[in-house]
């Protein structure tokens, strides 16, 4: 939260409860974001509380993140009485003037103002089943001033599972997929089988049903960025990430060997979950689960199953007797083509994680990071050239251990972020991979860290640039060179200032004493890392496949 007039009333209340710790931001933009952080890590809701007008205005970044990762955040705002309403009152943005309802329905699901006490009780009901309903999406209130002065009575009861999350599957689609697994190809049932996972595996929380559905038959799995992490990364039946920042295993098997059947479990089949659209579905040879019917309308004419992975996987799993012939006897196969895959280089020039370069290699500051991190340790990555470093080198070996926001990918996102996660997580040690362009924008937040003592770890990749903008820019000359660089600042002592520990790494064998004093620390630590901007992004598969083809065409 922050506080203000529009919200004062809110303070003394939350003086008389306990069931809610109130942490406080630096800014609105900041607070929504560590909501967001909290939604995810806790599979739950985050809350933030702010006044409207600038003070929502503050969080519109954070919503619309929010909104396109399905995270579920209660944004509450203040507003003036509803007596003075379009008066000229002080920051008033009610509907007679700026409208902060109809500004956040854009980014919410649900969106409204309470302008009558008596209203109350069934306009929060409803905001809550929007809020929690799969695939989740960020909510808003508009509170005036003299409501939340109001006195009330009123039953409040949980929101049911049964209405948030009503496991729906379409089963008349979902019996037409039974016929792929048995078509013959060639003479033969599909040997290639391939399961791609998207989000849709963690909000409908199957990942183990994902894991004994590849186990059995022996079916690969990759998963997109934004799901890095459903399946364990160090499974041997893991293929890692396909599309931006992705392995070569994963490329192998889905693009250079196309699957006889391919199983696309919730991914939105956007630009980076199919290296930029080059992975053209085949209704005869695709099977797609997703409760979001226009991601399947759109990139996919047949073989679509409207319903919710989990319960996709259980049904699945209860018509083994249909699939089991045709699975069985390709299983040596199998076995035989992903042997052959793993085989082969999984990464991009892994020699990257050993380099002793001076300044650091960002592959060398990830690998360091990751053998410090508990296994299930929790990594948030922020937007930029590290997001596809992390991307790349980091193996995730459990659901909600790997937090990004891939799909808008606001700089800064993660700092905030990570505060929420450390709070919905308190047991676990948190880190963030971040850049000094990102420190410019949410750095201000390790402030909120220090005052609450929570001991997140941030690693700023320090390349004094904005990295993924000056590799593209500084090659057209110098003033674009001019404009995507920055200058050095010192991190490290950035967050002393605010409270916190600091520390700057120079040189590779500085990483690993740097990462175990952080985790010693009860605050938070930023470890200042000297990295060099020049290294290129693991992104080379990736970036042949924008060269040979494009949605447009």
């Amino acid at each position: 939260m922050v506080p203000g007039g529009l919200v004062d009333p809110f303070l003394p209340a939350l003086s008389k409860q306990t069931a809610l710790t109130p942490i406080v931001a630096a800014q609105e933009g900041g607070a929504a974001c560590m909501a967001d952080g909290y939604a995810r890590a806790s599979g739950r809701i985050g809350a933030a509380l702010c006044i409207g007008g600038p003070g929502l205005l503050n969080t519109v970044t954070a919503m619309a993140t929010a909104k396109t990762d399905g995270s579920s955040i209660l944004l509450i705002s203040g507003e003036a009485p509803t007596h003075l309403e379009g008066l000229g009152s002080f920051q008033d943005a009610s509907s007679q003037t700026l409208d902060d309802v109809g500004i956040l329905k854009t980014l919410t699901r649900f969106s409204s103002s309470v302008n009558n006490h008596k209203n109350l009780h069934h306009i929060v009901r409803h905001a809550m089943i929007h809020l929690l309903t799969q695939p989740r999406a960020p909510v808003h209130l508009s509170i005036p001033r003299n409501i939340q002065e109001a006195t009330i009575e009123a039953q409040y009861q949980t929101t049911g599972k049964n209405l948030t999350h009503p496991a729906v599957l379409s089963l008349s689609d979902a019996e037409a997929t039974l016929v792929l697994f048995n078509q013959k190809i060639n003479g033969t049932p599909p040997v290639k089988i391939v399961a791609l996972a998207g989000a849709g595996i963690e909000h409908a929380e199957c990942c183990e049903d994902l894991r004994r559905l590849a186990e059995k038959w022996s079916i690969p799995v990759a998963t997109t960025l934004r799901a890095k992490g459903v399946f364990p990364e160090d499974h041997p039946l893991s293929l890692g990430v396909f599309g931006y920042a992705g392995t070569h295993h994963s490329r192998m098997a889905i693009l250079d060997q196309p699957p006889d059947l391919l199983l696309v479990l919730g991914s939105g089949l956007n630009q980076r979950d199919t290296m930029n659209w080059t992975l053209k579905l085949n209704p005869k040879n695709t099977i797609s689960v997703n409760l979001d019917t226009l991601a399947l309308g759109t990139h996919l004419k047949g073989a679509c199953v409207v319903g919710d992975t989990g319960s996709y996987l259980k049904w699945l799993e209860g018509k083994q007797d249909a699939i089991r012939a045709s699975l069985e006897s390709t299983r040596s196969k199998r076995e035989a083509w992903i042997a052959g895959i793993t085989a082969q280089p999984r990464l991009q020039n892994p020699e990257n994680c050993t380099s002793r370069a001076y300044p650091l290699h960002p592959a060398r500051i990830i690998s360091e990071l990751r053998k410090a991190l508990p296994r299930d340790g929790i990594v948030l990555i922020d937007s930029g050239a590290h997001r596809a470093f992390a991307g790349h080198y980091w193996g995730s070996y459990s659901p909600l251990t790997y937090i990004s926001a891939t799909n808008l990918g606001p700089m800064g996102w993660a700092i905030p972020a990570a505060i929420g996660v450390q709070c919905a997580k308190p047991g676990k040690k948190v880190a963030v991979i971040t850049g000094d362009g990102c420190m410019h924008m949410e750095g201000i937040e390790i402030a909120t860290a220090a005052r609450y003592g929570l001991p997140v770890i941030y690693v700023v990749i320090n390349n004094a640039a904005l990295g993924n903008v000056w590799l593209r820019a500084h090659v057209e000359g110098a003033l674009p060179d001019q404009l995507t660089s920055l200058p050095d600042q010192d991190w490290a002592g950035f967050s002393r200032a605010l409270g916190g520990e600091g520390i700057t790494v120079r040189k590779a064998d500085e990483l690993a004493p740097a990462f175990a004093k952080a985790l010693q620390t009860q605050g938070p630590t930023v470890i200042d890392v000297k990295a060099d901007k020049r290294f290129p992004t693991p992104v080379e598969d990736w970036s042949k496949a924008c060269a040979e083809w494009s949605y447009q065409e």
